[in-house]
């Protein structure tokens, strides 16, 4: 059984940073892809990282770009996301996945909750 717990949200003020932290189990997580998603009241989901098996490869889409980090510690089965220059429009449930989620996957883990406000 594939689990997921996200974990290191929290609230920051504009232009903090923060670290969230994945860990994986129930599949073989160095050899999978994985994504970050994040869904804010109101709005669709929407990935922000997503990060090759080895680590080779990492994208984001423009509305994080620069700003936001994906890395992995496959010894650990552990998927990070750094989070900087933190703006209130990047307040939002965020979940990992396993695989490439584009936003039409809902997530079944918990997620971690990171609010930027003032």
């Amino acid at each position: 059984e594939v689990q997921l717990v996200e974990s290191g949200g929290g609230l920051v003020q504009p232009g903090g940073s923060l670290r969230l932290s994945c860990v994986a189990s129930g599949f073989t997580f160095s050899e999978c892809r994985m994504t970050w998603v994040r869904q804010s009241p109101g709005k669709g989901l929407e990935w922000v990282a997503l990060i090759s098996p080895q680590s080779v490869t990492t994208k984001y889409p423009d509305s994080v770009k620069g700003r936001f980090t994906i890395s992995r510690d496959n010894a650990k089965n552990t998927l990070y996301l750094q989070l900087n220059s933190l703006k209130t429009e990047d307040t939002a449930m965020y979940y990992c996945a396993k695989g490439f989620n584009d936003g039409s996957i809902t997530p079944t883990s918990q997620g971690t909750q990171v609010t930027v406000s003032s």
